[in-house]
Order: structure tokens, then sequence, then C-alpha cells
């Protein structure tokens, strides 16, 4: 069975809910603490053994390019003031061995259409696609989704998507697939329909932002027109490929935020911050003092700008100052997310 070692990130959206903030960057180079949202889809592709980044690009996308990109001035500015650490830091925001591919996507003609972009670099080999939007928290103990993934397709040789159970309601939103069982976290797929009405979805299993497809979706991606909204849609390119090959929809083990969304947004870089070695006990002390001051019930009604109370701390003490022991994390983060 061929390894999966290419990977392909669609990044050419405008990032219009983002706006006035994606104004002039990508949304895809957003900061999570420290680390732009391209950034963490990356490593999960890199920690899946892959080798090869193709990333689908539009305009005002340049900034993507940059990031992965050597900075030699400011290496040396780094190197010439000892600043060891940060100096490693940009060092490897991508591994010397991982190679970087960008094509231009002229229009905006939808995430098939992105896909099919890829073709050429692709060619005759299995691919994950990622996407940057939904970022994706892996659950303790476990590998991150997109390396679940590939080691489930080094078994099964099916084409794969990250699926997750959402409310109803919400069907409306994403791609809906049905099946049967197939394995423990596993089903066969038998249809998958994009953004059906709650009373049409034939389940609430939604299809989320991570893929392993094989090349046989470049013909259907050629063949299938355009479908919703006048674009390609990567979900109608996968209901054909389900007449010649078997599907399987996985339930990953891991959390997954949506970035974009505002809300979503904010619940990741949250859930990250609680993690960050260097400021996570500082940040966990802080919203646990902030929401112990305040109201957020009463805060988040649309009645105006709400009133936030002031952190009450000990003269001369900065808040957040007080490490909260990792027990009482949890705890915090209910409260907010």
């Amino acid at each position: 069975m061929k390894k999966i070692t290419k990977a392909v990130f669609p990044v050419a959206g405008l990032g219009s809910r983002f706006l006035p903030a994606t104004k002039a960057q990508p949304k895809e180079m957003l900061p999570i603490v420290d680390k732009p949202l391209i950034q963490y889809a990356v490593e999960e592709a890199v920690e899946a053994g892959i080798t090869e980044m193709i990333f689908i690009t539009g305009r005002n996308k340049r900034a993507i390019e940059d990031h992965f990109d050597k900075a030699y001035e400011l290496e040396s500015e780094l190197e010439a003031a000892g600043k060891v650490k940060l100096l490693e830091t940009i060092r490897n925001v991508i591994p010397k061995h991982i190679n970087c591919v960008y094509v231009r996507q002229a229009e905006p003609l939808g995430l098939g259409h992105a896909v099919l972009l890829a073709k050429p670099l692709v060619g005759d080999e299995p691919f994950a696609v990622l996407l940057a939007d939904d970022f994706m928290d892996a659950a303790p103990g476990q590998k991150n989704v997109m390396a679940q993934m590939t080691e489930l397709y080094e078994r099964e040789g099916k084409s794969l998507l990250a699926v997750q159970d959402v409310p109803r309601p919400e069907t409306r939103q994403y791609g809906i697939v049905s099946g049967t069982a197939h394995g423990e976290r596993t089903e066969l797929l038998s249809g998958i329909v994009e953004k059906p009405s709650p009373e049409d979805a034939p389940s609430t299993l939604a299809v989320v932002g991570r893929y392993v497809l094989t090349p046989a979706i470049f013909e259907r991606l050629e063949n299938i027109g355009t479908g919703a909204g006048g674009e390609i849609q990567l979900t109608d390119a996968i209901s054909a490929l389900l007449e010649q090959e078997q599907i399987l929809a996985y339930r990953y083990e891991g959390q997954r935020f949506d970035c974009g969304s505002k809300l979503g947004y904010l619940k990741a870089a949250v859930a990250m911050g609680f993690k960050h070695k260097e400021v996570g006990t500082g940040f966990a002390q802080f919203l646990q003092e902030f929401t112990s001051q305040n109201d957020l019930a009463q805060a988040a009604q649309p009645k105006g700008p709400a009133t936030v109370t002031p952190l009450k701390t000990a003269a001369g003490n900065q808040p957040g100052s007080t490490p909260v022991s990792s027990d009482k994390l949890p705890a915090v983060a209910n409260s907010i997310m």
C-alpha cells in the first residue's frame, strides 16, 4: 500500500468573516497563541509522515509563502543578539526535509476546484487534504488526526473522510454522510450530500476538514461540473466516486474547533492557551479571576457594551502571577467554553 506523502492545503479563501483583520493578511495567518493556523495544520501533516505540502493560494496570500520561507535577515539579527531560542523557533517553522509548493487559484471556484489544481503535483498517488480553518486538537495520548487517518489508509486502502456528530439543526452547514458500520470508528459510505436541510439530512454525521483521497477523485472533479453556489464541490465528486470505489467515514479521536467562525477561533485560542508551556498557568489564573469577578452570562446579553470588572489583585502583583494547579484547569475551561 502506498504511503501518504503529499498534502493539499486550500488557502485561497477571502476570510470575509474576520474582516477587517483579514483585509491585509490571510485568515490562515491568524495566530493561535504564537503560531498561525496554517502552521498547526502543516505540523499535523508533518507528524503524519507527509513530506510535500501543496498550497492552493490566491490574491493577498504571499504571507503564507513568506512564513514557510527562510528569513535570512531576521535570523542574522537574532543570532547577533544571542536570542538562541527564538532563532531555533523560526528555523523550525518548517523542517528541512519538507518541500513546499504553491499553486495559484485564479478564480474562486470552490474547494473541489482547489483540490483539482493539485492534480499535476499529486499525480497517481493517494494524498491528504487539510483545511486550516478546522483546527484539530488530538485527544490526550493519541496521535494527531491526520496521523490517525494515514495509518488507517495504510490498513484499509480506501479514501477517508473525517466526520463528527453535529446537532441536527447544524446539518445545513456541512456535507452529511450516510453509511453502515464498518469498524470501531469507521462507517462504509453509502451517500453524501452537501448542506442538506435538517429535515432532509440522512444522518447527523458531518464531514470536517480532513480527507485522505485516492487519485481517482481527479477524474470525478473534472467531470462533475459546477454545483451549489456555482462552484465545483468536493462533496459532489466524492458522491460520484462512490460509484467506483468504497469510501470510509472516520470518527476521529480529538477535538475540532471551527476557526472559520469567530467563536470557534476564540475557543481554540483558549484551549491552546491553557496548554501553552510558557503562559498556560498564568492564563488559567487570569481566566479564573476574571470569571469569578464577572457575571459572564449577564455580560453576554446583547444589551450594549458589557461592563467588565477590573481584576482585583494584591498591591504590586500582576494578574495571573499565582500559578493554577493543573487539576483546576478543566474547571476554568468549562466555565468559559
